[in-house]
Formats: C-alpha cells, structure tokens, sequence
C-alpha cells in the first residue's frame, strides 16, 4: 500500500468516527502524544489507562482495542500495565509523504472501551529524524556544451530531493574541483534548493572534449547526510584547427624501378577537431610539377602516395612536390607539407662495351706489346653501380691496359705461334660493381697469318724398312713423308735422297724418292747373299723463303729367302752322287763311319740343316745324328750282316717351303789282319757263333772248323790286296777306309756370308778338314778342294784330304 492509500483510509476512518459520535452522542476526550520516528518496536510512549483514568484491572474485561490503520497497527495497549507502545515501526516519511518539509506529521486513531461504551482520541505527533540522505532524481546528468559557448553562462542541473524535514533537508551543493564550471544555489518557493552549473573558463574540445563534475546534496542534519550525483559534459566541436601534418617537410628514398603501384609514403595529416571538421582531403599544391603528379598518384582519402609510372634515376634523380591536407568544416581549413623523393640508383644498366679499332689478321710473329685493338667501355648507372671492370680470360696470350678514362688497349702479352692456334676467339666482358653485378661482353675473332717459323719434321729420325730380297724392280718400299704445321707454301715439302755411294755406286741409282709425297722405291733386285743393308739420308725441304730442311737416316735391311738348296761338301762325291767307302768288319760299337756335311748360303732358319735317312739297309745297324750328321754303327758286325751296306742321307734346310740334298754312300765290310793293327788298340771282334745253338748243333763241330778255316783263307787274300801302310800315318782301327785313290779334280765353293762355317770337320783316316774363321762383313770366301796325294795302296792311310780358304775382299 502507498502513501496516497494510507491517507484517503485515514479519512475514511475520521470520516466515519465523527459520524458515530454525532449519532450515539458518545462523549470522546483527546489525548495528545509526541513520539520520534523509527522507535523500536515495544517501545513504550506513555501509560494510557492512567491518562484516560481507568482501571487497570477492568482493561480485560472491558475490551480495551485501538484502531488499525491502513492495515498497520502501528501502536496497542499492554492490557496488564495499561502501557501503550510502539508494536510496528513508524516511518514519517511514509506515514506523512505531503508533509516532508511543510508542516509536523500527526497520527490519529480511536481507543474504544466497553461497559459502558467510551471512545478516546488519540494523538500521536510523530517528530522527523534525519533518517534520510539527499538523492537526486537521476545519478548522471549529460549536458552538451559548445566550445565556443562563452564564459558565465548557465546551465540548470536537477536538484537533489531529501524525505526529511526542515533542516534535516537539502542545506547545501556543493561541485568537484573543475577550472572551467562553478555552481550557483538557488532556494525555491517551496523551501527546495538547487544548483545552477555555470561556466567559468572558455572550453576546448581539443584539449579535453570531456568534463566529469561530481555534484554533492548535503542536507542539515547532525550528523549531516549526502547524495551525489555525476555531470558529463560534452564539448561540442567547433572548426577551429587546421589539419597539420606529422613534419612540414619528408625525405624520402626510393629505388628506381619500383614496381607501378607501390607505395612510397603514406602521409598522416591530423585535425584535432572532429567530425566533418577532422575529416581530410589530401591534394597536390599547384607547386608541383605535372611531371611529378604524372609520377606518382595521390590517395585523396588516406594521404597514401604510390608509384604511377616506371621511374628511371638516369631521367630523374629528385622529384618535389607540395601536399595539401583539407578538411571538410563548414570553413574549412587547410595545411600543408613538402616532400622530396629521391630516387635511389639501381643496377638495371648493364655495362655497354664498343669495339673502337681491330686489326685482324696479323702475323703470328707480331711482336709483344702490339697493340691489336681499342676498346671503350660505358655505364649509365652511378657510384658503384656506374664503375666497371673490364677483364679477358687469363688463358689467352693477351692483356687489357688502360690508357685513358673508360678507353682500353688489348695488347699482345706472350709470342703467338698460329701452328699451336691458328685464331683466337677473345671474349672481352666488362663488369659493373653493383649488386649484384651486370655485365656485357664483346667477342672478336683474330686470325693469325702463318710465317716459315716451322722445320718440316719426320715422324721418326730414323727408319729401319726390311726389304725381301729378290724384290721387283721398282716397288715400292715405304713412304718417308714428314709434316710441317705451316701453311700454304711454308708447308709444301719436297724429298730428295742424300748422294752417297757405295763401292762406286750412287745411292739414286739403287733407290728412288718421290719428291711430293716420300715414297721410297728400290731401283733394282737385291741379293741377300751379296747385299745386306743399306744406309743413307733423306731430306725434306719446304718452298717457304727462306726454305727449311730437315732430314731422317735410313736403313734398308734385305731379308733372306729360301733360295738356296743345300749343298754337300763332305763326302767328296768324286764320280757322280754315290760315295765307296770300306770299313773293317771287326769295327766297334759307336764308331763313326761317316760325316755329312752340308751347307746353305743362305741365313738364319734358311741355313739351319737337319740329316735324315732315306735309306738304311738294316736299320739296327748305323745310327744318323740329325744335327751333325755323324753316321756311327750301332752294333758290331755279325756274320749275319750283308758285306754291302746302302745309307742315302738327305740334308734339308729349315726354309719355307724347305729345300734339301742327298747323298748315296755304299759302304763294304773287310777283313783286316791281325798284325797289320799290331800297333792299334786291341779290339775283341764279336762273333754270333754262340748265338744260335740250334745252328750249331746241327753242324756240329765240322762246321766250327770249316768256318775257321774260311776265315784265315779270307783274311790272307786281303792282306794280300792292301798297299803296306805309311810310316807316317799310321792305321787307326776306327777310321775309314776311302777309296779316293784318283785326283780328285778342283773344285770352287764361293760363299758371301761372313758368319756361316765354310768346312765341317771330314774326319778320314788322319788329319782334319781346316775350318774358317769368321772375317769381317763384305768378305766372300772361295773354298778350293785339294787333291790328296797319290801312290797310296789299299792298305795304307790315306793322306788326310785338305780344303783351302781363300778371303777375297
């Protein structure tokens, strides 16, 4: 329930008493009480039985009641003590709302008794307390103030309202320190009291666009109560500044080459207005240049400068330009700032290289330090990137010299030699020093012109041609050619043979030279056996001029064929191919009958001679030594044994295809008598009579005796028929009988080998065959057989058959 329904119950109730009053005649009487607000429940005013006179006793009984009010009984009665006390707490300001600050605050109610029926007023004054603090009607109060607003004006604030009375109502405001705003209290018809804000100090929105005031309500009672309340005020704009750039004037670096777009500086102008009065337009001033605002475009909103079009520092190195910042106040406003862009040196120029002067060709002999060409270097960009360095390869055989100011000489550094190279490809870069680098080369071809600085060269000094003998006439032996790095007629060669004769015979007319090309071709057939080698010199001389020479040594070396059969010298053949020759029957084990000898004229394989049989009558009796050619017996004779023996011997050569000789020797068994080798060594003869006892058993013992008998009748006859031996040479019981009692007619071997033997040993009865010695090259020897002496009988020793040695220079 409000306050309004309290009242309007209140008078419905004094309404209805003085009706009842004025109906039943009740007499009433009024009693007065003064009570503070807020008592505590219990609290006793004052001893009501006592003021209206009554008994306490007969309370009870009487039914003693007091009124509700507003459904609150705010006071009742102690029917024990007759007391009357506070039962619900009393608030004035609820109790009295229209009379906070007016008048006093009473509370009225009837005491009703019975037996007999009385009523009683009651009036309760009910005295204000400061209970309550001041408050305001609303906590922040927003007041907007222009900047411009001058100085002493008023601003209405709201006031603060206190429930109390009197002077435990609103007093005082008091303001929060401020150095623009003061307040002014002004009392009302009523008794309120409130506070005018009033403007002390010109404001400034852009040096505090905001005041917070704190507004305090003291009231006056003790002790005293507050209430406060907050004031935001809110300075309104003005266009009273100027935008104004961050600096009044910006350098900036750029790189040439930035890309179309990019930004180069943004800049930030500021308005410490607000609103439309902050807001900006940038622009170019009409200081800068068309070639500037063609450069670089302007953001009109954010002040962002960026690059329009491709920038060259070699066509610009500075751009300036004026901006313009604007604000869009109802007067507006401008600043202004100045930049410089400078624009940076980028490599993007690569160096130019220019060929002033070349001389090509040139002679390979040029002398060192000539000059061969003149070069000019250049760089559009600066500083480093502007500086350049010019350089070759360090292989080739020239140098780079400055002689003035980006002016270059290309010199010859080391002798040339046009058979090692015959052109040079010299690539001349030039390097800038930027970063990083660039470069640009130049590449010239200088060809060098030959000069007769080389000597024709065989491919060997010395050449070793075998050459087969019996060679055609004319054929071709080998080609001498020699090489000569020169060019044109410094290389043409021509071949000659060096003049030397050889026993009265030139050179050019044993072999021939081509002179163009150094084929060599021998003139006629040589002949191993009379023309080993040869040496001699050929020269090869250039057409250059002055012509040069050069020469090689050769040696023709003629190879042996197989063109000569062997040839027999020993067994003399005196009549036709079939030698005689005797031995003793009683001949030994391993004698040597005979000796083979042969020879070859020709070399090496060619003459190497091997001995064979082609015929042995009985093969168990002589033995053939193939190398030497020594015919022994390999057993004794035996009375088994045929008297004639024939032995045909071949000598071949180790040729290809080989070649050979034979010899027929037919040998006959003798008996010798006994005395007739008193002198010799004794032999025992080995006889085959005990080796067939079959045999001899049936003979029997006269065939023993007619055998020997036999035996002594032969033996006499051929004692008979022998010459009687020489003193001088006495028999030997191994040697071989001959039958070489004829002169043997002369005969002539001639042989050109310096290293072959001419005679073998031919062994006879006494005496050797004298054998040559090797004598020096160019020697050819004649082998002359000599006859033995005559008169000798067929029982004596031959005399020792002897093989002269003529040297024929």
């Amino acid at each position: 329930m409000n306050d309004c329904d309290i009242i309007k119950a209140w008078r419905r109730y004094v309404s209805v008493c003085l009706l009842l009053t004025a109906v039943l005649n009740i007499s009433t009487a009024v009693i007065h009480y003064s009570i503070p607000e807020e008592m505590e429940e219990g609290s006793v005013v004052a001893n009501l039985a006592a003021d209206l006179g009554l008994d306490v006793k007969s309370l009870t009984k009487r039914r003693m009641r007091l009124d509700v009010i507003a459904n609150k009984k705010y006071l009742d009665v102690n029917m024990d003590t007759g007391d009357l006390y506070i039962s619900e707490r009393i608030d004035r300001e609820n109790l009295c709302p229209f009379k906070m600050s007016t008048s006093n605050c009473f509370l009225k109610l009837d005491a009703a008794i019975e037996n007999p029926v009385r009523m009683f007023n009651i009036e309760l004054e009910i005295v204000d307390i400061n209970d309550n603090a001041p408050h305001f009607r609303r906590d922040t109060m927003h007041l907007d103030i222009s900047e411009s607003t001058p100085t002493g004006e008023r601003f209405s604030l709201n006031n603060a309202v206190d429930p109390d009375f009197g002077s435990n109502s609103v007093e005082t405001y008091y303001l929060s320190e401020s150095e623009h705003f003061t307040i002014e209290i002004q009392a009302g018809r009523d008794g309120s009291k409130f506070a005018d804000l009033i403007l002390k100090k010109a404001l400034d929105r852009e040096e505090q666009a905001v005041h917070n005031l704190i507004l305090t309500a003291v009231d006056g009672g003790v002790p005293a109560r507050s209430g406060i309340a907050s004031i935001i005020v809110r300075v309104l704009d003005t266009n009273d500044n100027a935008p104004q750039f961050d600096k009044e004037s910006y350098t900036i670096s750029l790189s040439e080459n930035s890309p179309i777009g990019s930004l180069v500086v943004k800049l930030n102008a500021t308005d410490s207005d607000e609103g439309s009065n902050a807001d900006i337009l940038y622009s170019f001033s009409l200081y800068t240049s068309e070639k500037t605002q063609e450069t670089f475009s302007l953001n009109a909103d954010n002040g962002e400068i960026r690059v329009k079009e491709i920038i060259n520092y070699e066509d610009f190195k500075i751009y300036d330009m004026e901006i313009v910042a604007k604000d869009r106040g109802a007067d507006s406003l401008t600043g202004q700032c100045k930049l410089t862009v400078l624009i940076n040196d980028m490599n993007d120029n690569h160096p130019d290289i220019s060929i002033k002067s070349f001389q090509s060709p040139i002679k390979e002999d040029v002398a060192v330090n000539t000059v061969i060409a003149v070069v000019s270097v250049s760089d559009k960009d600066s500083g480093e990137n502007g500086e350049v360095d010019v350089h070759i390869s360090n292989e080739l055989p020239f140098t780079l010299k400055e002689s003035s100011d980006n002016f270059y000489h290309l010199l010859v550094s080391e002798p040339l030699d046009r058979e090692q190279v015959p052109e040079y490809y010299i690539t001349i870069t030039v390097t800038d020093r930027g970063s990083p680098p660039l470069s640009d080369n130049e590449t010239i071809v200088l060809e060098l012109l030959d000069v007769n600085d080389n000597v024709p060269q065989f491919s060997q000094s010395f050449y070793t041609i075998p050459v087969m003998e019996n060679n055609a006439p004319g054929a071709l032996l080998s080609s001498l050619t020699a090489l000569d790095p020169d060019l044109h007629e410094n290389q043409y060669l021509v071949y000659f043979i060096i003049e030397k004769e050889i026993v009265n015979t030139s050179m050019s007319m044993l072999f021939s030279i081509n002179p163009e090309n150094g084929n060599l071709y021998a003139l006629k057939t040589f002949d191993y056996e009379i023309e080993k080698e040869f040496l001699f010199h050929i020269e090869a001389r250039d057409s250059g001029v002055p012509p040069l020479s050069s020469n090689a040594t050769v040696h023709i070396i003629i190879m042996d064929q197989n063109d000569n059969a062997p040839l027999i010298v020993s067994p003399w053949r005196a009549h036709g191919f079939v030698v005689e020759e005797k031995i003793p029957r009683s001949t030994d084990k391993g004698t040597l009958i005979a000796k083979v000898i042969a020879i070859d004229t020709d070399s090496t394989q060619n003459s190497r001679i091997t001995y064979q049989f082609l015929q042995n009558t009985d093969a168990t009796l002589f033995s053939l030594d193939q190398y030497n050619g020594e015919i022994r017996t390999m057993r004794m004779f035996s009375y088994r044994d045929a008297r004639h023996q024939r032995l045909v011997v071949i000598a071949k050569d180790n040729g290809e295809p080989s070649l050979s000789a034979t010899v027929t020797i037919k040998l006959s068994t003798v008996e010798t008598a006994l005395k007739a080798y008193s002198d010799m060594s004794e032999v025992p003869l080995e006889y085959d009579i005990f080796s067939d006892l079959n045999l001899y058993l049936v003979i029997g013992l006269g065939s023993v005796s007619f055998l020997l008998l036999i035996t002594i009748l032969v033996t006499i006859v051929l004692k008979c028929q022998k010459p009687k031996p020489s003193k001088s040479t006495p028999t030997c019981r191994n040697s071989v009988i001959s039958e070489r009692n004829s002169t043997i007619a002369d005969s002539t071997l001639v042989s050109n080998d310096a290293y072959w033997y001419s005679l073998f040993l031919a062994e006879t009865r006494k005496g050797k065959l004298v054998v040559r010695q090797p004598v020096p090259k160019g020697a050819r020897y004649i082998v002359s057989s000599i006859p033995r002496s005559t008169g000798v009988t067929e029982t004596s020793d031959s005399a020792a058959s002897t093989l002269q040695v003529n040297n024929i220079i």
